[in-house]
């Protein structure tokens, strides 16, 4: 796995600075936490659970998105999205375990690699954790 993206890097490429949405966030909240309520409810199988951990890595992937968007911000990848959330807020566990669900979901989606039972039985609460967070910083 690579390590973060430098936020100039971030900057100088993939992120552009916006008006601040409040609808826009409120939407992509509402809509992560759907998803999120969705995944929960579903039981995860050997068959499933690449789709599930897929849907975990959404859930975060989107409320990353809702959180750079209510700092003015949009970008064009998901590395500068870790790296927001890196360089804002520290959190370096959650960081690495997030750098670990892009590789997998990167993994998942390009190359046919299905995640593990096992893995995923092992980090579910660590990506549940995650969300929590997030959903907490979106509140301020």
């Amino acid at each position: 796995m690579n390590d973060l993206m430098p936020w100039k890097e971030c900057e100088q490429k993939f992120i552009r600075k916006v008006t601040v949405d409040l609808v826009k966030v409120s939407s992509i909240k509402e809509m992560a936490f759907k998803r999120w309520e969705f995944i929960k409810s579903v039981t995860t199988t050997e068959k499933n659970v690449s789709f599930v951990f897929e849907g975990y890595y959404e859930v975060i992937k989107e409320l990353l998105v809702a959180l750079l968007l209510q700092s003015g911000f949009r970008s064009q990848n998901h590395q500068c999205l870790i790296t927001f959330l890196s360089k804002e807020h520290g959190y370096d566990a959650e960081v690495n375990i997030i750098k670990q669900m892009n590789f997998l979901r990167n993994r998942l989606n390009y190359y046919g690699e299905a995640v593990e039972l096992a893995y995923f039985q092992e980090n579910y609460k660590s990506f549940e954790k995650i969300i929590t967070l997030v959903r907490s910083l979106l509140k301020k």
